[in-house]
Formats: structure tokens, C-alpha cells, sequence
């Protein structure tokens, strides 16, 4: 009896195994276009930057007639070969995930002219270093104009005057977002402190939680109670950092953090004030879409508070921990942003 419940539980496996092979395989017989995406070596699962790129692509494969291939280097030797895998095999549309994949982006494009890529925070240029180049479709942020709006957040928080930023890699890109969340909290108090540390100088400065967690506390020691992290997975450290100091008597958080790029706001509930939202999942969704229609388009696409391209997460898990008068003053910076009354610095541009 023992042998036959386990040859029907083996024939069940057998059979559904087959169904889910059948579907796959008609789903990809339907398929009108080919897109492969690359991520960093954070990895999709890194709730953040790869993350928001990660359900763009998987909201397109749902809604859209295509087929979707992914791959995760794990090391950044590995990034160009998966690109190029993709081009030889004649893909549609072909997405990078951060500034990093440029040099690569830009000599794979280059040898496949007639392929679509998309990059997301990377510019790619034509031989001549100014000509956006037309077969791909450089994805930019305007990260300081939501850095300005969180950073107005965190100083209305703060009781100490003190904040923390922690930044993956120490490039222009990572200073654009520690310039806007500075101008935003000195806005409302103009003494306030801003402590400042990087991970690190490479590509491995996005996947060092312990080394995030290490410059978190060190951040808290001097002074800092409410941290904006700006670092991939690594920043994964600073949430830990924060949840050690526990709550207070009423309840509520000792230190906070805010979170990036994805909303983060149920990593570590009751811990993150908010979220700098980069709203990466619609603009690759909607370089899929307008690949699919013969919509594409290459150069600059830039998404900024005008465009929902960045903004600050509410929700259930931070609604109790921001005031409404602080919000209403947030939304208005916010539209005074989008109206070109408050001009916030952008870093990269100076």
C-alpha cells in the first residue's frame, strides 16, 4: 500500500509537472516579442533597485503577448556574455539594470544596431559622446527632487537635529540623492546635521548589508535618528541597524530608516518612516509596451515628480508615523518642485 501511495503521488508530481511544461510552453507559443533583462549583482530579490525593475518586466510578461528571460551575474564579469547571449539570439528588447552596465550596454548596442536595449539609470551615447544613441532608451531619474521630499520627512521626525545617509557606491549618481534629502531637510531646519558614509568604491558596495549595518550604527552613535539609504542590498543593513534600538514607552521606533527605490515600508514595520520611491517598474514596463507596438523610442526618458517617476511611500505600515501637517507641507514643496518655484540641486549636473 506504502509503494502505491508513492507511485501515485510520484504520477500525480509526473502529471503536473507536465501541465505547468504545457502551459509554459503555450504561453511562449503566443509570445509576439522576445525580452531579456540583466540585472546587477544585487539580484532581483535585493527589494529594492532590481526588485522595482523586476516587477516591471513580470507586470508586462502578465498584461503583454511576450516572452520573458532573465539573469542574475551574480558577479559583474558575468553581465556582458548574458547581454550579449541575448543579442545573438536576436531578442527584441534587452534591459540593463544600473549606471554600471553602461560601458557594456554601450559596446554590445554598438555591434547589434538593429536590437532594442533599454538601461535603467544609465545614459548611452553614440561614437561622438554626445548623440543619445537611437537604439537605446536611456531610463534616468530625477532621484534628487524625491530625495528633497524625504528629506523634508526626516527632519520633521528627527529630535536629535542629527540624520544619517548611507550610500552604496561613491559615485555622482548616490550624491544626487544625498544633496536633494540634505536641501529637503535643511528646508525645514536649516541647523540641521546630515552624517554622510559610502560602502564602498565598487560594484560590491551594493551587496554588503553587514558592511550597511556597521556605518548605520556608527551614524546613530553620533547622533543620527533617522537614516536615508541609498545602497542596494547593503542598505538591507541599516533597517537591522535601526529595528536594535528598539521602541520607545508610547510604542514607537527609537530610529528610523527610509527606504529606496521599491517601497520598503514592510521590511521592517513600525521602522521605516518612508520610502523613496523610483518608479523603475514602469518606465521598463513601459519600454516593453512601446517595444511590443513599435513605439520605441531611444535616448532620454526622464521621470521626475512631474511624470509619478519618484515619490515618497505611504501606507498602512508608516500612515500613523507622519503627521498630517507634515505632509501637506511636503505636498506643497512638491508641487512647488514641479512648478520650478523650489529648484533642488542636482549633483550629477555640477
Amino acid at each position: 500500500m506504502h509503494f502505491r501511495l508513492l507511485a501515485l503521488f510520484a504520477l500525480l508530481a509526473a502529471i503536473l509537472s507536465s501541465a505547468c511544461t504545457a502551459r509554459e510552453e503555450a504561453r511562449r507559443e503566443g509570445c509576439q516579442i522576445k525580452v531579456g533583462i540583466v540585472f546587477d549583482i544585487g539580484g532581483k530579490n535585493d527589494r529594492s533597485f532590481n526588485a522595482a525593475a523586476w516587477d516591471g518586466v513580470k507586470r508586462a510578461e502578465k498584461d503583454l503577448p511576450i516572452c520573458l528571460y532573465d539573469v542574475e551575474p551574480g558577479n559583474p564579469t558575468s553581465i556582458e556574455p548574458a547581454m550579449r547571449a541575448f543579442a545573438e539570439k536576436n531578442f527584441d528588447l534587452i534591459i540593463g539594470v544600473g549606471f554600471a552596465q553602461g560601458p557594456i550596454m554601450q559596446s554590445v548596442a554598438t555591434d547589434y544596431p538593429n536590437i532594442k536595449f533599454a538601461i535603467v539609470d544609465g545614459v548611452i551615447f553614440e561614437a561622438d559622446g554626445k548623440t543619445p544613441k537611437q537604439n537605446v532608451a536611456s531610463l534616468v531619474f530625477r532621484e534628487h527632487e524625491g530625495s528633497y521630499l524625504v528629506g523634508m520627512i526626516a527632519a520633521s521626525k528627527s529630535k536629535t537635529g542629527v540624520l544619517g545617509f548611507l550610500g552604496g557606491m561613491d559615485i555622482p549618481l548616490i550624491h544626487r540623492f544625498n544633496k536633494g534629502y540634505e536641501e529637503g531637510a535643511k528646508a525645514v531646519n536649516p541647523g540641521i546635521q546630515i552624517v554622510s558614509n559610502y560602502v564602498g568604491v565598487n560594484d560590491h558596495a551594493w551587496n554588503n548589508p553587514a558592511k550597511g549595518k556597521e556605518l548605520a550604527l556608527a551614524q546613530i552613535q553620533k547622533g543620527a535618528d533617522v537614516i536615508f539609504t541609498a545602497a542596494g542590498n547593503s542598505g538591507l543593513g541599516a533597517f537591522d541597524a535601526v529595528e536594535q534600538y528598539g521602541v520607545n514607552s508610547s510604542g514607537e521606533a527609537n530610529k528610523f530608516v527610509i527606504g529606496v527605490d521599491s517601497n520598503q515600508n514592510a521590511v521592517k514595520p513600525g521602522f521605516v518612516l518612508t520610502s523613496m520611491v523610483k518608479r523603475v517598474d514602469n518606465a521598463v514596463y513601459d519600454a516593453v509596451q512601446e517595444t511590443l507596438e513599435n513605439r520605441f523610442v531611444g535616448g532620454f526618458h526622464v521621470f521626475g515628480l512631474d511624470k509619478d517617476g519618484v515619490a515618497y511611500a505611504m501606507d498602512k505600515n508608516n500612515e500613523k508615523l507622519i503627521p498630517g501637517d507634515v505632509i501637506l507641507r511636503v505636498e506643497a514643496a512638491k508641487k512647488e518642485i514641479i512648478g520650478g518655484g523650489i529648484k533642488v540641486t542636482d549633483a550629477m549636473a555640477n
